[in-house]
């Protein structure tokens, strides 16, 4: 941060090719750590992938004026041969996958060229990125992708990193469902291929060729006018709360600050402060973080107030916590345009959230939504964005408050989240089943839980969402929920396609995929069933492509379909996870 204050002073060509080369610098070394978090948060289950269609042009171009300076300080020639088509991907992990494959053709290459370019074949374009380096033999061609795998590193080098960047590349590769290929001759070089869908239409785009170098991005949503709020900056490190203080104030905003939850609570209860934005580090002082300083923020104000988390902490738990709340996460260290991009996010997110949720004007009528969750601000945004659909809401902090009143014999539905006070969703869920009033259900699970999907779907929920919860998202399901319930043929039809899909695989790999949805790492995999941990990552890729599962919740809804079908023997889906 103090860097993107820096380079806002700096005159002079001179003096500003010099903060360039430090911004290079230091990007190398947080580079090194976010290496490590990405590892981290991938296998949190805490990485979505957002597919869109996107021209290609934008990542190419910033991969040259990312790596030009590289390859020329190491005596090499990069080349980048731009293409004008559009691909489905997610923009932000695809550059994370070839940033690494680039990184390291330039890495193992100590004299020649490295080629960063597309091929288009049938329905899919494969970006390609060729190097004359050292190359690797045959044997090592799988191995790798394995953490921590390097050749020609014995001693270790730091210029080397840690050997984690194909291993990061292998897990992207399979949450984003693309294929990746590698052909390599020792001391010729090497080639790698990703393989990634056109659009359907396939039709190539009308972007313009531009010079390499010309700094083109990706177009991104636009959010208008930058946009200034009331920030509450909660930080208990007196320097970097100055400095958040010094650079939110240099961009327009109004700051208050607090080194603790103890003092944000005082400041917004006592001192009338009603913050459009939070700004708070994860770990805090005095027994609370920054999620549970914001979520009392939050139930005082009476508003949901968008949050961004500040952290350095990357053990999963912590993770998972900030992954299931509804706010955004930053990992330190940031730079100055990373930040003031979540945060002109938060505060737009917002201004578009509360435009959406103006009240309707047409009468509720139709099935009526229970919704039972004991977040009482979470409950108030479900109800406003369902009553803005024109629904009927009723809403309950326990379930206990909700068997009470629950008299309906009309449509209904039940949205009710898994963590509840005294009886939890899942117990609410199997009672009610048992009692043959059962309405059909959705269960909100947080991000990453998939054990607890398939429990909740066997417990009788025909659908399950994740935190944060979107709003389409949400009202998507519960019509999938209600549509299926009126009409048992489509229901029927669904769980039929789930059975075939399960069916395409073989017994090993229904075994690993129990395993897998019932929350074991691949390591205890490999050693429950004596294999190597590579076999169990290989088997776990075959499964997500067999069956055309995007993500493991997804894999879940498919797996519990099909066993409730009953056309799928019972190995498919073991009672162990069910």
């Amino acid at each position: 941060m103090l860097h993107g204050l820096l380079a806002k002073t700096i005159e002079g060509e001179k003096g500003r090719g010099l903060v360039a080369r430090l911004d290079e610098t230091m990007g190398a070394v947080s580079g090194m750590l976010n290496t490590l978090l990405d590892i981290n948060q991938i296998e949190a289950g805490t990485v979505h992938a957002e597919i869109v269609d996107f021209p290609i042009a934008g990542l190419l171009a910033r991969m040259h004026d990312e790596f030009v300076y590289h390859a020329e300080a190491q005596g090499l020639s990069l080349r980048v041969v731009s293409c004008g088509l559009s691909i489905q991907s997610d923009p932000r992990l695809l550059e994370r996958m070839i940033r690494n494959l680039l990184s390291n053709a330039l890495k193992y290459n100590e004299k020649g060229k490295v080629l960063l370019g597309c091929r288009r074949r049938r329905g899919s374009l494969r970006i390609e990125i060729w190097d004359t380096g050292v190359g690797i033999p045959e044997g090592e061609l799988q191995a790798i992708f394995e953490e921590y795998h390097q050749l020609d590193n014995v001693a270790r080098e730091r210029s080397f990193g840690l050997g984690l960047g194909l291993s990061i590349v292998r897990c992207l590769v399979q949450l984003l469902n693309h294929r990746i290929e590698v052909r390599s001759r020792p001391d010729c070089g090497s080639v790698f291929a990703v393989e990634v869908k056109l659009p359907q239409d396939s039709r190539t785009s009308e972007i313009a060729r531009r010079p390499q170098g010309d700094g083109e991005s990706a177009p991104v949503p636009s959010q208008g006018e930058p946009r200034a709020g009331n920030i509450l900056v909660i930080e208990d490190d007196p320097e970097v709360r100055d400095l958040l203080d010094l650079i939110l104030r240099s961009e327009g905003h109004r700051t208050t600050a607090a080194a603790d939850g103890t003092a944000a609570l005082r400041l917004v209860g006592q001192g009338g402060i009603r913050p459009d934005l939070i700004l708070a580090d994860y770990n805090l002082p005095d027994g609370l973080n920054g999620l549970e300083v914001a979520e009392k923020l939050r139930e005082s104000d009476g508003r949901r107030i968008p949050v961004i988390i500040l952290t350095g902490d990357i053990s999963t738990g912590s993770l998972r916590d900030i992954a299931r709340q509804d706010c955004l996460q930053i990992n330190k260290p940031v730079k100055l345009t990373e930040l003031m991009r979540f945060v002109q996010q938060g505060l737009s997110t917002h201004a578009a959230l509360l435009s959406s949720l103006v009240p309707s004007a047409t009468i509720p009528t139709g099935p009526v939504v229970f919704v039972v969750d004991d977040d009482n601000l979470v409950r108030a945004g479900i109800r406003e964005i369902l009553e803005a659909d024109g629904r009927t809401v009723e809403d309950f902090g326990t379930a206990e408050a909700f068997l009470a009143a629950y008299r309906y014999d009309s449509e209904t539905c039940l949205l009710v989240d898994a963590y509840l006070p005294g009886m939890s969703g899942l117990d609410l869920l199997r009672r009610m089943r048992t009692e043959g009033r059962l309405p059909p259900s959705i269960m909100i699970i947080g991000s990453g839980d998939v054990h607890l999907a398939v429990e909740a779907m066997k417990a009788g929920a025909m659908d399950f969402i994740e935190k944060p919860i979107g709003c389409d998202g949400l009202l998507a399901s519960i019509g999938r929920a209600l549509e299926q319930s009126r009409d048992t043929a489509k229901l029927s039809v669904w769980r039929k396609a789930a059975a075939e899909q399960i069916g395409h695989l073989t017994p090993r790999q229904r075994e690993i995929m129990d395993m897998v949805l019932a929350g074991h790492p691949s390591k205890n995999i490999a050693a429950d069933l004596g294999i190597n941990q590579r076999t169990v990552k290989n088997h776990r890729a075959a499964i997500m492509r067999r069956t055309g599962a995007k993500s493991l919740p997804a894999l879940a809804r498919l797996a519990v379909a099909a066993a409730t079908n009953g056309e799928v023997a019972a190995a498919s889906v073991d009672e162990s996870i069910c």
